[in-house]
């Protein structure tokens, strides 16, 4: 089993910045690919970025090309989601998950294993 736990959300401006971190735990496979998804009120899960286990290749919703930026630490387990100009069509609850497997895809049941989530509110 893999645990996921995501930190970083809050309330922000729109235009603000957050940055998001999720650490992994457990067993993974020994070249796993991270991703970060979202679901707003109302609506379907979605995918926002996935990065491979190198991190020399990142994939980025259309949405937030230009404005959020995935990278992750393997030493320490850790992705993280740096999201600048944020806007209130941002706000969602956030989850990382965890793909046992070297290809990058936004599927989300491609994910083996989720976090809780954190919340993100931009506010107009």
């Amino acid at each position: 089993q893999v645990q996921l736990v995501e930190s970083g959300g809050g309330l922000v401006q729109a235009g603000g910045s957050l940055r998001l971190s999720c650490a992994a735990s457990g067993r993974t496979s020994s070249r796993y690919v991270m991703g970060w998804f979202r679901q707003a009120p109302g609506k379907e899960r979605e995918f926002v970025a996935a990065i491979n286990w190198s991190g020399g290749s990142t994939y980025y919703a259309d949405s937030v090309k230009g404005r959020f930026t995935i990278s992750r630490d393997n030493a320490k387990n850790t992705v993280y989601l740096q999201m600048n100009s944020l806007k209130p069509e941002d706000t969602a609850v956030y989850y990382c998950a965890v793909r046992n497997h070297i290809v990058v895809v936004t599927g989300l049941r491609d994910y083996d294993y989720w976090g809780q989530g954190t919340q993100v509110t931009v506010s107009s």
